[in-house]
């Protein structure tokens, strides 16, 4: 069978830092063609609509199946997926990803008959199976699928994660993906997982707090496949355990396998496990996401860290002494004022660290969707991308978005044009001699991305697709209200 996997477009901080390969949807593809499947993968951050339309025409696929990693995605994929039926009727269509495990019902209701299925979970358990259904029937009894008839049982997991190796051959325009100034930048994926459990947070939901590996020799062969200089380690935190982190590198000592790379961890698994950073800074870690969230405890607190403000301080410290670069975030709350726009601002003066702001946001999926009490402002789906504010704002909306863009100004000046030349010189002239012009072309575009007056504008846009208001509980949420993948306690309990 002919099986077209499509990535929605790019979402607005994509525009400026940022073009990510869609390696979930990679990993599907593999687990796809693996059940002998003919798959090609079209990737919407680097081609269009009329490019997908195209393929639909010329290519014929019995089935497309699209990814929703973001809610912001979902007006673009309801749309692209009536477009499908309306040109092919017979073609089947299904969803899947991370959001859409989050909101299945609600996208067949807006799907319209457009959608015959919603996949949750991860794909590559259930993808192929669903595709096996086709025309047979029985769709809604396999677990994690969703259909107008009715829903299975709770999907499962992948039970190894050295199976289906990402399909990087079925990428096109591959030379479009970066990371700042890792340009070009492969994305790779050595665990899958947390078990933290921050309020704010999807992902330890959406996998019922498990955490797996993959095996050093499956993920340094993963590794040594990509052409590309750079990789992205796209795990939710990085080597939480520092053996796992020792044996995949002397892997990749052991191939010789040069590239840099970015991660992302916390900053306590960082301070508790120095000597394996340490090590895969010889082994070309360049550059290290620390999930900071907040410099005061109370916000600490709210967003359940579990970390204090001087551990993080004490985390930077240790990331400088490494000689890497460094970027945090922030979590803006539309409860803040000036003063508090403005001690922020003071703070990422006088750090080296790249400072970046996002905004709070209760998201289908995060504890905070259930129990924050605040309003939600708007159900556009396109502003849930923790860039625009769907809470009550203190400040007058625009605002609240003219103090947000200022304090996201000291990224700019510190970290994008001419003092992005001084400071990354070397691997910016080295991705142009590679004809690569992802970073260059991006380091003056701040101001066109991030202004005061799009993301006030974007509220006033009429609404086609509308988020479903929330069920808020009292009390600390049941496993059944939170998780994706149901944990195994909760598992046996409901047995």
């Amino acid at each position: 069978m002919r099986v077209l996997l499509v990535h929605p477009s790019p979402l607005l901080y994509s525009e400026l830092y940022l073009r990510l390969e869609p390696l979930g949807l990679e990993r599907v593809a593999a687990a796809v063609r693996a059940a002998g499947h003919e798959v090609r993968l079209l990737d919407l951050q680097v081609f269009d609509h009329a490019d997908y339309l195209r393929e639909l025409a010329e290519w014929q696929p019995r089935a497309v199946g699209f990814s929703l990693n973001y809610l912001a995605n979902v007006p673009e994929v309801i749309d692209l997926a009536k477009a499908t039926r309306a040109q092919r009727p017979e073609t089947f269509v299904f969803v899947g990803g991370h959001s859409a495990s989050f909101i299945a019902a609600e996208l067949l209701d807006h799907g319209a008959g457009a959608i015959d299925c919603v996949v949750r979970g991860e794909g590559e358990v259930v993808a192929p199976r669903v595709l096996e259904a086709i025309g047979a029937g029985g769709l809604e009894r396999l677990p994690g699928v969703v259909t107008q008839r009715g829903a299975g049982p709770s999907p499962t997991l992948l039970e190894n994660l050295d199976r289906h190796l990402p399909a990087r051959d079925l990428g096109r325009r591959r030379h479009r993906y970066f990371l700042g100034v890792l340009d070009p930048c492969a994305s790779a994926e050595l665990t899958r997982g947390c078990p933290w459990d921050c309020s704010f947070c999807s992902a330890w939901t959406f996998y019922g707090r498990s955490y797996r590996k993959s095996s050093p020799e499956a993920a340094a062969e993963d590794l040594a496949r990509i052409r590309e200089p750079n990789v992205f380690l796209v795990d939710d935190v990085a080597f939480i355990h520092a053996e796992d982190g020792f044996a995949i590198g002397r892997e990749v000592e052991r191939r010789n396998i040069r590239k840099q790379y970015y991660l992302e961890t916390r900053c306590d698994v960082l301070l508790k496990n120095q000597d394996v950073f340490a090590y895969w800074r010889k082994l070309g870690l360049f550059y290290m996401f620390l999930g900071v969230e907040a410099l005061d405890a109370e916000a600490l607190k709210r967003h359940r860290k579990r970390v204090s403000s001087d551990a993080n301080m004490e985390a930077l410290e240790v990331a400088r002494k490494l000689g890497l670069a460094v970027a945090i975030n922030i979590i803006a709350d539309p409860d803040w004022d000036e003063s508090r726009f403005a001690a922020v601002r003071d703070w990422a003066l006088t750090v080296p660290e790249i400072v970046h702001l996002t905004v709070a946001t209760p998201y289908p999926g995060t504890e905070t969707w259930l129990t924050e009490t605040r309003e939600l402002t708007s159900h556009d789906y396109r502003l849930f991308d923790v860039q625009h504010a769907v809470l009550p704002t203190r400040l007058p909306l625009h605002r609240f978005y003219e103090q947000l863009v200022q304090t996201q100004a000291v990224l700019n000046r510190k970290h994008l044009g001419w003092g992005a030349i001084s400071r990354y010189g070397g691997p910016l002239v080295r991705a142009l001699a590679r004809g690569q012009t992802n970073y260059l072309k991006m380091l003056w575009k701040f101001s066109s991305v991030y202004n005061a007056e799009r993301q006030y504008g974007d509220h006033a846009r009429p609404v086609k697709y509308a988020l479903r208001p929330r069920r808020l509980v009292a009390g600390k949420p049941t496993p059944a209200q939170l998780y994706v993948h149901q944990p195994v306690s909760a598992r046996k309990a409901s047995a």
